[in-house]
């Protein structure tokens, strides 16, 4: 496993001692899980129900929710170079909404550039634009 995330570029975290910020990544991800309607009331029956359970739950986190922290894009449109032009729609439709409407935008419209750099623990002094990313493998 360590071999075959090197090999992508992925920088793997672990809980280090002194660092505080590797459980909350999976903490966040299990709300993320438990608030989804279809979230079981109940056992699974099966193993293999657990599974596919899963299964759904990691296509729709990567294809469908949109990440806040990477401007409301989709794990997999970052991945497969989707996101510039859907930042790029994006951006001239609330540039054209402001102009049409003014008086509704009290300052600029979201920031919708896309990140240069995101990091699932980034390092304390890395720029702030640098955000955290939680990606379901």
């Amino acid at each position: 496993m360590l071999s075959t995330l090197q090999r992508l570029g992925v920088v793997p975290s672990f809980s280090r001692p002194g660092v505080s910020d590797d459980n909350p990544f999976s903490e966040s991800l299990f709300r993320t899980m438990k608030y989804r309607p279809e979230y079981p009331s109940g056992p699974f029956a099966s193993l293999s129900a657990a599974q596919n359970w899963v299964d759904a739950f990691v296509k729709w986190y990567n294809t469908e929710h949109l990440h806040s922290q990477i401007r409301f894009v989709t794990p997999d449109d970052r991945h497969y170079g989707r996101e510039e032009a859907i930042l790029t729609k994006r951006r001239n439709i609330y540039t054209e909404a402001r102009h049409k409407n003014p008086g509704r935008w009290a300052s600029q419209t979201r920031n919708w550039e896309p990140l240069a750099v995101v990091r699932l623990n980034p390092e304390k002094n890395e720029p702030s634009e640098e955000v955290p990313l939680k990606k379901v493998a």
